[in-house]
């Protein structure tokens, strides 16, 4: 809902599609800063307690986005999209911590032969909040402005907070004796590095998405192309993430583990085909469809690069590794949001996209040549 509501909010204050992708580099910059050093504090400390006080720092700014907009605060009149960048990139620290820790405890509360089903359930549930999230805020911001949709957000992150809560806590992992800081930093860098099958899913949905993240410009497309609104945005917005849930659920039924490395090649290149139609189409229900048909394409690569992630990595290593798969989504999703706004401007809206989707495409023909190993992935042989 929020990043709905913020790219909106910014699009009306500047009416310039490179203001859409500052906002994607806000956040990444200070995510990719702080990604290795939450990645050691989530294997070193109690996960849980590392979880709750991020959320609280997420919070807080989502409670100053809201208080931005009151009549009183004249902070966006003098000082204009700067102070929504600010918090955007508070947000961004919060989520570099609360990541790693979200995926070393959710792989401590599952047994290890259900980790490509937990994957899988994990992402259909994380997608039909994705879905809501942008419809509701779409609709609450077209209907009953930006107050509403900034307290609609801070009304469902107290319940999320509730809920985690009662999440019981698991052991703090085993700190091996004698590294330093920079080993312990290094460690999950190394780790990646070594391991082709995981180097190379990450560089697969890094560059991929790089180039054919569209989403950053989807404000625009309903501004310009689409003519349809805030109200529009949110279902355009939410697409991807309802191609994603139904793949999620055909994934639950027949989970891809033997021919892995295929159907991961296979979900990338359907996701750049996807994107690059999208750039030509000006008929809204046919976006639509393009997008949910992105989403569906991009879950396939989701689940699997969770799945062997979790497979591969020790719990010792947990969070380093997800720090690491965090900076690789950091690059691919907020600096392609980047990219895709100046990309934008240097060519012009469509083109630019186009260009992404096309370059996707050529990722996934570089990366099937240079990762036999990945090519090859058969996760049930892992298990």
């Amino acid at each position: 809902m929020q990043s709905i509501i913020v790219g909106w909010q910014v699009y009306q204050i500047t009416k310039d599609p490179f203001s859409l992708g500052l906002i994607g580099l806000a956040e990444a910059l200070p995510n990719i800063a702080s990604a290795l050093f939450a990645g050691n504090i989530a294997d070193k400390y109690n996960r849980k307690k590392i979880i709750i006080w991020f959320m609280l720092l997420f919070v807080c700014g989502t409670l100053a986005l809201f208080l931005f907009t009151l009549p009183g605060f004249g902070i966006l009149k003098t000082a204009g999209v700067l102070p929504i960048y600010f918090v955007v990139a508070v947000s961004g620290i919060a989520r570099a911590f609360l990541y790693p820790a979200i995926i070393a405890m959710m792989a401590q509360l599952v047994p290890r032969h259900l980790y490509t089903n937990s994957s899988t359930w994990n992402s259909v549930v994380w997608h039909i909040g994705a879905i809501t999230g942008p419809a509701i805020g779409g609709m609450v911001y077209g209907f009953f402005g930006v107050r509403a949709a900034y307290s609609s957000v801070l009304l469902f992150l107290f319940v999320s907070f509730i809920l985690l809560i009662f999440v019981k806590s698991r052991p703090t992992p085993v700190v091996q004796k004698g590294e330093t800081l920079v080993q312990r930093l290094s460690g999950g860098l190394k780790f990646v590095f070594n391991n082709q099958i995981l180097l190379g899913a990450m560089s697969l949905d890094m560059f991929g998405v790089l180039f054919g993240g569209a989403v950053a410009m989807l404000p625009v497309f309903a501004a310009e192309v689409l003519m349809v609104g805030p109200q529009g945005l949110g279902f355009l917005r939410a697409a991807p993430m309802a191609g994603a849930v139904i793949m999620g659920a055909i994934l639950a039924y027949k989970p891809p583990m033997v021919k892995a490395g295929r159907y991961l090649f296979i979900g990338v290149a359907g996701f750049g085909l996807s994107i690059l139609l999208f750039a030509l189409s000006k008929n809204y229900y046919l976006s639509f469809f393009l997008l949910m048909m992105s989403g569906m394409f991009d879950n396939i690569s989701v689940v699997i690069r969770a799945t062997a992630m979790q497979l591969l990595t020790p719990d010792s290593m947990r969070g380093r590794v997800a720090a690491v798969n965090a900076i690789f989504i950091g690059s691919s999703n907020e600096i392609g949001s980047f990219e895709s706004g100046l990309a934008a401007r240097l060519m012009g809206l469509i083109p630019s996209v186009i260009f992404g989707g096309g370059m996707t495409l050529l990722v996934v023909l570089i990366t099937s040549k240079l990762s036999p190993k990945l090519r090859a992935l058969n996760l049930r042989a892992i298990r």
